[in-house]
């Protein structure tokens, strides 16, 4: 199997590992990686490459985000969602323009601290293996762009909702400052969904052209491209670009991707094969 960009659909009751193992026994590959990490309990979309093409995570066109979630109100979890339920309260039903009202109020720039189970790291461990130690979990807290938070559905003690998010937005935590907002004691997801990363939607596992979703300027080398096939000495004015910034180059058959720096040209990535 040649390398290959693809976006796949994680089911629920899988860590995304597990997943990716599937994948790579069902492709017969060695060498694959992910892109975004989903919680065992969640499903949607989840960009996956094989071979080389793992180089390309961080030049992707992954944001904003957007998942689609359900809000159990009354549901106490120590990880806001359902794989740790502990109790569940009985609340008054809500008027829908509060739901409204409390969704909207969450938009735009919003800080607030991680939940303690995630996957972030702690002095080297992460967050989620020191909760279920019962260890104590301090997390800094973050910033998150909430571009829209759209009411779907109201069935209660369950809110529906659509969320498009920048990257590295903790839904869970959506849930539980939704609950805050409404004045109601406690909540979990009970289902979560992630509908895009950026411009990437789930295609059925059909190859991605990495020409048309790289988060970069493109530039042109304006000489000879067996220069750059070759891995040898670039400058500045050799582009049609010559300011400082990173960008891909168009080889035909494969891609590169440099940066121009004061102290000249650097390679990041040179020759990745288009397919």
């Amino acid at each position: 199997m040649p390398d290959r960009l693809f976006v796949a659909y994680k089911p629920s009751g899988l860590s995304s590992n597990q997943f990716l193992g599937r994948l790579k026994r069902r492709y017969k590959v060695k060498k694959a990686g992910y892109s975004g990490t989903l919680d065992p309990f969640a499903k949607g979309v989840l960009i996956v490459a094989f071979g080389g093409h793992t180089r390309l995570f961080r030049f992707l066109n992954k944001t904003p985000k957007r998942y689609r979630a359900t809000l159990w109100l009354g549901a106490h979890s120590s990880t806001l969602d359902i794989e740790a339920i502990e109790r569940i309260d009985h609340v008054a039903p809500l008027h829908i323009s509060a739901i409204e009202a409390a969704l909207r109020s969450l938009e735009g720039t919003l800080t607030y601290t991680p939940p303690d189970f995630c996957a972030k790291h702690i002095d080297g461990q992460r967050a989620y293996d020191l909760a279920r130690a019962g260890r104590e979990v301090v997390l800094e807290p973050i910033t998150s762009q909430i571009d829209e938070l759209r009411l779907l559905h109201y069935c209660h003690p369950f809110i529906t909702f659509e969320a498009t998010v920048s990257e590295g937005t903790y839904i869970r935590s959506l849930g539980s400052l939704l609950c805050a907002r409404l004045g109601v004691e406690g909540g979990s997801l009970s289902a979560l969904e992630r509908l895009r990363e950026g411009v990437f939607g789930y295609n059925g596992e059909m190859p991605i052209d990495i020409k048309t979703v790289l988060n970069l300027p493109q530039n042109t080398l304006l000489g000879d491209l067996k220069k750059l096939e070759l891995g040898q000495k670039l400058r500045p004015d050799e582009f049609s670009l010559s300011q400082e910034g990173t960008y891909w180059i168009d080889a035909g058959a494969s891609i590169s991707i440099i940066s121009i720096t004061p102290e000249g040209v650097n390679y990041i990535l040179n020759k990745v094969a288009v397919c």
